[in-house]
């Protein structure tokens, strides 16, 4: 897509405070934190209220469910000041739109998935957040995927996700010219469990790329 502006950068999976005022600190625009229980990212109520209160003004906290129950993203919604909801399953436009909150919604790319009728689809989404498709895995792989799949003239931002790490993130954003990129895996020392120096040089390596 056409931009102006520099490209946007979320860290996704934080679970713990240091972590996220690393990305802060370092100019992460937004934090992903995962309420989805088979993820070994996954946080409690407590620890996201916790990494809440934690957060500075001006970035952005983005909740990611997986084919939730509508309770359950009210529930969190009533206690967490989250900023943008984010689907990474099968969740339904109108499932998507009810929450009062903008959204994001997660498409796997492979062959034979239309991005275009996606995007039509999701229409009153902010952006299509494009990942690797893992067969039975809903994000979160540390794998890629191809990027030439991504078609020009998206009618919604892309934000781009799945595999990405220091040594790729500046080649993924001079081929696609996303939106933002988004990295979870590629950041860490262990699952959950970010590394603030392997953050530092993300972020570095995404405004190389910008200039």
């Amino acid at each position: 897509m056409n931009r102006n502006t520099r490209t946007r950068i979320k860290i996704c999976g934080i679970t713990r405070g240091q972590d996220a005022l690393a990305a802060v600190s370092n100019g992460a625009d937004a934090l992903g934190l995962v309420f989805y229980e088979k993820s070994p990212r996954h946080v409690s109520l407590q620890q996201a209220a916790q990494l809440a209160r934690a957060i500075p003004p001006f970035v952005t906290m983005v909740g990611l469910f997986v084919n939730p129950a509508v309770e359950y993203v009210r529930e969190i919604l009533a206690q967490i000041p989250l900023d943008m909801l984010q689907f990474h399953g099968e969740e339904e436009p109108e499932f998507c739109a009810q929450f009062g909150k903008p959204y994001l919604k997660a498409i796997r790319v492979r062959n034979g998935v239309d991005l275009i009728q996606c995007a039509a689809r999701y229409s009153a989404a902010r952006g299509l957040l494009l990942d690797a498709f893992i067969e039975g895995v809903q994000g979160g792989t540390g794998e890629s995927f191809d990027w030439t799949l991504i078609p020009q003239g998206l009618p919604l931002p892309v934000i781009l996700s799945g595999g990405l790490h220091t040594g790729n993130v500046a080649a993924a954003i001079t081929q696609v010219r996303p939106y933002a990129v988004d990295v979870s895996s590629g950041v860490e020392a262990a699952k959950g469990i970010k590394d603030a120096a392997k953050i530092a040089a993300f972020i570095n390596e995404v405004k190389r790329a910008d200039v």
